[in-house]
């Protein structure tokens, strides 16, 4: 199928944007980074922390973080890759700002998830949230949990997954 394609991704600790970048090279597809209007930092990351910003996003579904920018020319992507890390079985809530912004009819959504454990029902909610789009096969990578930057996940899963991505939409 001919078309577009866009990689989407918010990154608060490297590990999603290193997978976008990645599915973007070998994708010939185009980048766009979701980055919040109010950076993350590390105290806000902090699940200990009750006052935490993830803290409080988990705790209020409701709230939508703003993010700066947006991906140019929406119309012309027939896919979307959208990746995030998974933060207590859930989306970051600045992605779903994005999802929520966009007219995804038509469009085929691929998302990609970085994490240090179970993702939960996020596909599900992206679902919700994509309203009108189709959905390709999801990836999961699993990086160390313990807060180390090491893959845990075989990249030859992702490799694999990116090849049968480019061999399933390139027809």
């Amino acid at each position: 199928k001919s078309g577009k394609t866009l990689v989407v991704y918010f990154s608060a600790t490297g590990h999603t944007k290193k997978v976008a970048e990645t599915i973007a090279k070998e994708t010939g597809a185009d980048l766009f980074e979701i980055k919040p209007e109010q950076p993350y930092t590390l105290n806000d990351l902090n699940y200990n922390d009750k006052n935490s910003r993830v803290q409080k996003e988990h705790n209020n579904p409701s709230l939508r973080p703003d993010y700066v920018g947006d991906a140019k020319d929406w119309a012309k992507y027939d896919r979307v890759f959208i990746g995030f890390p998974h933060w207590w079985r859930q989306a970051p809530h600045v992605v779903y700002t994005f999802v929520e912004k966009h007219d995804f009819t038509g469009k085929t959504v691929i998302p990609f998830m970085t994490n240090g454990g179970w993702p939960g029902h996020v596909i599900k909610d992206m679902k919700q949230a994509a309203k009108g789009a189709s959905f390709g096969p999801s990836m999961e990578v699993q990086f160390d949990s313990s807060g180390g930057s090491d893959l845990v996940t075989d990249i030859g899963d992702v490799d694999r997954w990116i090849k049968d991505i480019k061999q399933t939409y390139s027809k």
